[in-house]
């Protein structure tokens, strides 16, 4: 009985540890399909970006609100870009040309940039 006993508690260690060691690899994976959500991530703060700054011309919006939103989306941006696995990606380029524009850039500007974004995005989910 205690035979029986030892060999579930090899079969149960060595199924965790294969578990543990695909959780790991899996974790530890990089490139383009890794980086998807902050792909997506930034294409979003591109477009509501545009929509603060189509608002704000249209004086729907207070100086300060306008401020405040553009500080939380340069920071989400930041955040974004600084946990990309793949830097030099075409991806990555987008959204530091995002970043790379003025508080004020024209919605036309940053739409451009989110629907880059965009195509980048539905090309590796279809892959």
């Amino acid at each position: 009985m205690s035979g029986t006993a030892r060999g579930k508690t090899g079969f149960s260690l060595m199924r965790r540890t294969l578990l543990f060691a695909c959780l790991l690899i899996g974790a530890c994976s990089k490139g383009p399909e890794a980086d998807l959500q902050y792909i997506k991530q930034a294409r979003s703060l591109g477009a509501e970006w545009a929509l603060v700054n189509e608002q704000a011309s249209q004086g729907k919006l207070t100086e300060t609100y306008g401020a405040s939103m553009h500080e939380w989306i340069r920071q989400q941006l930041e955040t974004t870009s600084t946990s990309l696995t793949q830097p030099h990606a075409r991806y990555a380029a987008e959204i530091e040309a995002l970043r790379a524009l003025p508080d004020d850039a024209a919605p036309a500007d940053l739409r451009a940039h989110s629907d880059a974004l965009k195509q980048i995005e539905d090309s590796l989910e279809s892959a």
